[in-house]
């Protein structure tokens, strides 16, 4: 199955939108994200397709954000 690849006009409307579809994953699961990465970094999670696309989602999210973080940093 090909991902079909979608891109933003900005960083944040990225994040606006990945933060949409965690947001979904922790409703569905009743997990926070960031609870749901590291009980999935230790195994303790099935490698279903969600659970594998939230994964993905989580560390864009995180890796969008700290760009985002740093080129703050450098405008103050």
């Amino acid at each position: 199955m090909k991902k079909k690849r979608i891109e933003y006009d900005s960083p944040v409307d990225a994040l606006v939108a990945i933060s949409k579809r965690l947001n979904t994953f922790e409703n569905r699961y009743h997990m926070e994200s960031e609870d749901f990465s590291e009980k999935y970094s230790k195994g303790q999670l099935e490698d279903s397709a969600d659970m594998i696309e939230w994964a993905n989602d989580y560390e864009h999210f995180i890796s969008i954000r700290r760009d985002i973080e740093g080129q703050l940093r450098n405008v103050a």
